[in-house]
């Protein structure tokens, strides 16, 4: 770009939509609820909220005028202030991956919203552009790739290919791309079963319900209108079928909104996911940038053979308000195709089957070591002795309950814990009830620790964990490793030296 411009201007209006959202509640409470009342207190708050509405529309106005941006070779070039005018820079090399979000707002008007995302924290981590033209998103992101990849060298910054160009081109871009997984509707029903979404509908309706005795105070009919339906055996038969159809209802919609279109796609160098009916949010990462990949199964999941594919990346996933869920390839992938979708995708990533278990000594050290949540509760309950379902001393019987439910999690986390290193990877795979496979490559690891306590120094083991760059920075690792295993880790690890490069 030749000049720096200003943002859309549909972005006033995007803002201003936020702002009656978010007064939605002062405006209910001084002017609905206490719309009669003449105290002190509610006179000033009046006067408090149009001052400080007037002056947040005034800002947004002026934001507008006043905060501009361009693009040149290597960096995004933000500019803003009103007095105190600042410019912030962002390579083009730092930006780990794009985040897109289409709400109901930007599909009426035709515009999105694009994070670009990098490795850094704070509130200057993104590139955000909250209202911009799809056309204008198109010609960053390309621009952006294309001169990272050294594609532009004959092309000058400030000039932009025309409209018919860039669509031409994005068109063959996404033509080029692979599609690698798209929910079938037997399996949106599955995963509305799997996720227990059809629960939602019940805190929806109780903080709905909420809502409404807060302004019209129904309560006592509420009351008096449960009465009269629990006395009548057929009301309540018909009321809860009526119910639960309506919460697998809900459920299975309330996940195809969100994942009936999802998909997963990628070409030679990026990986796109997209989903959202009304809300589209799509999400791309440089194949490079990803530091590691978690599959995770719940119990639930384990049972009906399904698993959730995550991606490390340094880049934070927010966008505006909204926490994105995209660095899951998709939460519900059968177990064989999760495996087949990373080799597809990440074929320089390389998960081994075969896995080593943990020394036997280690399941004695599981087993034994005490558990101060059981002592505590024990203890907490001893002292109350509480009654539950009319039986008294029934503290005993919570303990052991309680104590059963974490030796049998013990024996889980012992049995279900594995780990290899493959030549330039590391694999752990962890986990009770819930299990995790951990897969990096040595490169991408910031820093690794081998710890000892007392007792594991008797024993002969160690602790061993890994870190990788990421918002926040990711954890991983095993407990009780025979210290053989965690000397050869440590050397390992040290011949990273070879492999880093310096930007």
């Amino acid at each position: 770009m030749k000049t720096a411009k200003r943002y859309n201007p549909l972005l006033m209006l995007f803002n201003f939509c936020k702002l009656v959202r978010n007064s939605i509640f002062f405006v209910i409470y001084f002017f609905v609820i206490k719309a009669g009342s003449e105290s002190t207190f509610i006179t000033y708050g009046r006067v408090v909220f149009f001052i400080v509405f007037g002056l947040t529309l005034i800002s947004i106005i002026l934001k507008w005028f006043t905060h501009k941006y361009e693009l040149d070779y290597r960096s995004f070039h933000l500019y803003k202030g009103i007095f105190n005018k600042s410019e912030r820079t962002i390579p083009f090399s730092k930006i780990q991956n794009v985040n897109r979000h289409t709400s109901l707002f930007h599909r009426i008007f035709k515009v999105t919203s694009v994070n670009f995302e990098t490795g850094i924290t704070g509130e200057d981590a993104a590139v955000r552009f909250e209202v911009i033209s799809q056309k204008e998103a198109n010609r960053m992101e390309m621009h952006m790739n294309s001169t990272v990849n050294e594609e532009l060298a004959t092309i000058h910054a400030s000039e932009y290919k025309d409209i018919l160009s860039v669509e031409a081109e994005v068109k063959k871009e996404i033509s080029n791309r692979t599609n690698h997984y798209k929910p079938t509707k037997k399996d949106i029903i599955k995963a509305s079963f799997t996720s227990l979404s059809f629960l939602v509908l019940i805190p929806f309706i109780s903080s709905l319900y909420f809502k409404i005795n807060e302004i019209f105070h129904v309560e006592n009919k509420a009351v008096g209108i449960f009465e009269k339906l629990i006395g009548s055996w057929w009301m309540m038969t018909i009321i809860i079928i009526v119910f639960v159809i309506a919460s697998i209802t809900f459920g299975i919609v309330r996940t195809f909104l969100k994942y009936g279109n999802y998909q997963i796609s990628s070409d030679h160098d990026r990986i796109y996911i997209t989903k959202g009916l009304i809300d589209e949010t799509a999400f791309s990462i440089a194949k490079e940038k990803v530091q590691a990949i978690e599959i995770k199964q719940s119990f639930m999941k384990r049972l009906l053979g399904l698993a959730e594919v995550k991606l490390t990346s340094a880049g934070g996933l927010s966008l505006d308000e909204d926490t994105l869920e995209t660095n899951s390839l998709y939460p519900y992938l059968p177990v064989k195709r999760a495996y087949e979708i990373v080799s597809e995708i990440l074929p320089f990533y390389e998960i081994s089957p075969k896995m080593i278990p943990l020394p036997i000594k280690s399941f004695w050290l599981r087993i034994l070591w005490p558990s101060w949540l059981w002592v505590v509760a024990t203890i907490f309950l001893f002292y109350f002795k509480p009654t539950v379902l009319e039986v008294e001393e029934a503290w005993w019987m919570l303990s052991a309950i309680l104590l059963i439910i974490i030796v049998v999690s013990r024996l889980l986390d012992f049995f279900n814990t594995f780990y290899i290193l493959n030549n330039d990877f590391i694999q752990f795979k962890t986990g009770s009830f819930t299990t995790s496979l951990f897969v990096s490559k040595r490169d991408k690891i910031i820093e690794v620790n081998v710890t000892r306590n007392i007792i594991q120094k008797m024993l002969g083991l160690a602790s061993i964990g890994t870190i990788n760059r990421a918002k926040p920075v990711h954890h991983a690792g095993i407990d009780h490793v025979s210290f053989e295993v965690a000397d050869s880790f440590y050397k390992w690890y040290m011949e990273r030296r070879n492999e880093i490069k310096v930007e």
